[in-house]
């Protein structure tokens, strides 16, 4: 069946009160955003729903782009008719026969927003669940838990039908909550963590370190394929490239092995501080999970965060490595993620690190480097790119081998 609109429900949006307008507004870009190229589709976000008008879009496609944007509780594809009962009976049955398979039990659910319409919600719900009884061989009523609902809205502006209920990602539209730069390795921990910033309404611009020669090609579009995954919440990411390979090579010189993790996290911390600044960004992401490495411990974290006043949010803090893995799953990032080939901090990562870093060295061994010099200098060299969802270089392989054919 042809739908012409789908309804959005927007769940935790509805408890913002003042601020509410703000958000529907944010997330009806963010829609318009993911349905870009279905120039046809008309987005109106109303206080109470969100309708998307079709006009022969379809509508299959669209439905299934809405299941990643936050912000939508659920939805559904919607029937809009003429307040004409005739054609409401007609595509009553069509619907319900839609969903229907022997031994399927089913109901109708009539809401009126128009209390002057000449049925009642029970005189509504009878007609239509006699017209489908009548015309679908073995179906029944069920009136708690049936296998179908088909639900009714008659409103002013016409009569809404609906048989199926999607659920959303939910969470708040990406955007909402400010911008926020996360630092993106090639591992498992930064994209969940990035997902869960944008979850909750950050846009995160993604910033990543390398170290050519020593880091490959391939390392840097890892980095850029799972940044294209989690593109696909918010349409777009801003990522950037920051030149790493001098200041890792001036700490190995100088720093004594056991502080380099400690003090090559300080120089990223110090870098992604910059770049947040020049971008007008609200805070810092990363992946880091408490214990996991010797650089994630309560101490190294203390020796690394003394170089920013900048909050330093850790969206997966509280997780062990499976919950974190059941995530990248879900996302669809953790078969990159697990590619080798290696990012900076594993090329360069000492064998006996520091767990408990002490601040006071770290500081010394610090000093011995040209702080200021090698900061400018990696700032001079950033590059930027924006990285939309499905720019992974599979499908840049794939649509290459298609045009050769």
């Amino acid at each position: 069946m042809q739908y012409n609109e789908v309804m959005v429900r927007y769940g935790e949006l509805s408890t913002k009160g003042k601020n509410k307008k703000i958000f529907i507004n944010r997330l009806s870009q963010n829609v318009k955003a993911a349905l870009r190229d279905f120039p046809q589709v008309k987005v109106h976000g109303e206080r109470d729903r969100m309708h998307l008008e079709l006009h022969y879009a379809d509508s299959q496609e669209v439905l299934k782009r809405l299941k990643s944007i936050f912000g939508i509780q659920n939805y559904s594809p919607v029937m809009k008719l003429d307040r004409d009962m005739e054609q409401v009976k007609q595509a009553a049955v069509e619907m319900v026969k839609e969903q229907y398979a022997p031994g399927k039990t089913f109901k109708i659910a009539t809401r009126r927003a128009d209390h002057d319409f000449e049925l009642d919600t029970n005189d509504i719900n009878q007609l239509l669940g006699g017209e489908v009884l009548r015309n679908i061989d073995g179906i029944k009523v069920q009136v708690k838990k049936p296998d179908i609902t088909l639900r009714v809205e008659v409103r002013l502006n016409g009569i809404f039908l609906s048989c199926e209920t999607i659920q959303g990602a939910g969470g708040l539209p990406v955007g909402s909550s400010g911008k926020g730069m996360l630092m993106m390795s090639g591992g498992i921990d930064s994209p969940v963590a990035g997902y869960l910033a944008m979850k909750r309404g950050v846009e995160v611009e993604a910033v990543h370190f390398h170290s050519p020669p020593y880091t490959s090609p391939r390392a840097l579009q890892k980095a850029k394929d799972l940044t294209a995954k989690i593109a696909a919440f918010s349409g777009s990411v801003q990522f950037i490239e920051v030149p790493f390979t001098e200041i890792q090579e001036e700490i190995k010189k100088k720093v004594p092995e056991g502080y380099l993790m400690t003090v090559t996290r300080r120089f990223m911390m110090r870098i992604t501080d910059r770049i947040r600044e020049q971008r007008k960004g609200l805070a810092i992401f990363n992946g880091e999970s408490l214990g996991q490495v010797a650089s994630q411990t309560m101490h190294s974290m203390i020796a690394i965060n003394d170089v920013t006043n900048t909050p330093v949010l850790r969206p997966v803090v509280s997780m062990d490595k499976n919950e974190i893995i059941d995530i990248a799953q879900k996302i669809d990032t953790f078969d990159l993620s697990i590619q080798p080939f290696e990012d900076c901090c594993t090329i360069f990562a000492p064998p006996a690190p520091k767990t408990k870093p002490d601040l006071e060295k770290t500081r010394e061994f610090e000093a011995r480097l040209d702080v200021e010099g090698l900061i400018e200098r990696a700032m001079e060299g950033l590059v930027f790119s924006e990285i939309s969802v499905g720019d992974t270089l599979a499908a840049q392989q794939e649509e290459a081998f298609s045009a050769l054919l």
